[in-house]
């Protein structure tokens, strides 16, 4: 049932009035109040229908121009830049803060250049597995964080820098690795690879002037294929084995070199003290003899006789036993200098020589050398 309609319960209308008595507001008396009102800001009075109709554009068109320059307000956050276009075309790029575009005129993209974006390679098969230098395969995954570092170049230089950057970075790392062995990417040369791979990276994409920049680049992994993983873990497991070997006999030759070493340098040591010591020992004979020499030149006969004495002497002193001959006879006498020299050294009741006693049989030997020596003097003087 309409809100007009005879029987309409209440008899309300929409704006709170009753039917009977009240309709609705007509618009054109709603307008002709607001003309009024907007006249009377101009000067206008109401009976002049002409300037309130053109007070009341002006009106409209202050407001719209007033709503039009604050809708070209905008901010711009931290770590981003707003990029200004004009009819499409770069004009300018804003820092961070409050900033004002003509709406309509010129338009604004804002780009974050703080954040670190991210992308992996190799999760796809034909990603993943490269050709070496040698010709082996290998399984390879990479992890590329990046910035934006220059917003202009990133908006406008490169259809879609995000894909570009994931084929920069396919086709560099395909190109280091064919020039490596294929041991030389899975075990010692995986940070050399590293870094080559991360500086051809960005050589690609300042060449394209992509705007971005490579933070950091990881090889997360690096493996034989699948298919073969047996065989090359027997290859690493040999290759480990060659290793402890080496290991095991460079310390087995660090223990024996010195010591051959500190062996052969006593042996050089002792054989020139020898060489010394027998030089040295020839150098006295000769200077002996030399005196002895000049002794025999001035006295021969004294001199003969008493190196022959000092001969005896040095030969008998060391024998225990002596013959006696006596010139004239047929006795010969045997002097059993051992069995004297036994029974006159007194024994401790261990059995060994009393060291109390050793004086007075060095004494005795020398008197039985002094009546050796006087016997064989008398033999000689006979």
């Amino acid at each position: 049932m309409a809100w007009n309609e005879p029987g309409n319960s209440g008899g309300k209308d929409p704006w709170g009035g009753r039917n009977s008595e009240q309709g609705p507001p007509d618009l054109d008396e709603v307008v002709r109040k607001l003309q009024d009102k907007f006249g009377g800001l101009f000067g206008r009075g109401r009976g002049t229908g002409g300037g309130a109709s053109a007070g009341s554009i002006g009106m409209v068109l202050v407001l719209a121009l007033a709503l039009w320059a604050l809708s070209g307000i905008y901010t711009v956050d931290e770590g981003q830049r707003g990029v200004v276009l004009q009819f499409g075309a770069y004009k300018d790029t804003t820092m961070p803060g409050l900033n004002w575009y003509p709406r309509f005129i010129h338009s604004v993209e804002e780009v974050d250049i703080s954040s670190v974006r991210s992308i992996e390679l190799g999760r796809r098969a034909d990603e993943a597995l490269m050709l070496t230098q040698d010709e082996n395969i290998v399984d390879v995954k990479f992890t590329v964080q990046y910035q934006v570092k220059d917003a202009r170049d990133y908006l406008f230089n490169v259809r879609d820098p995000d894909q570009t950057l994931r084929e920069a970075t396919e086709s560099a790392v395909r190109e280091i690795i064919g020039q490596s062995e294929m041991d030389f990417v899975i075990t010692g040369g995986r940070s050399e690879v590293v870094e080559r791979v991360k500086v051809l990276v960005q050589e690609i994409l300042d060449r394209y002037r992509a705007g971005l920049t490579v933070v950091n680049l990881n090889m997360q992994d690096a493996q034989a294929p699948e298919q073969v993983q047996g065989a090359f873990a027997d290859a690493v497991k040999a290759r480990e084995d060659e290793q402890r070997l080496k290991n095991e006999a460079e310390a087995y030759s660090n223990d024996v070199l010195p010591r051959a070493r500190g062996a052969a340098a006593r042996l050089i040591e002792e054989a020139n003290a020898y060489r010394e010591q027998v030089i040295a020992q020839a150098e006295g004979e000769t200077a002996r003899f030399l005196s002895v020499l000049a002794q025999y030149e001035k006295a021969p006969a004294v001199t003969r006789k008493r190196l022959y004495l000092e001969s005896m002497e040095s030969v008998l002193s060391q024998s225990s036993k002596v013959m006696v001959d006596t010139k004239g006879g047929n006795n010969l006498l045997y002097l059993p200098l051992d069995k004297l020299m036994q029974r006159d050294l007194p024994l401790t009741s261990m059995g060994t020589a009393d060291p109390l006693a050793l004086p007075q049989t060095q004494t005795q030997q020398q008197r039985t050398d002094a009546r050796l020596r006087d016997a064989v003097r008398q033999r000689e003087v006979r």
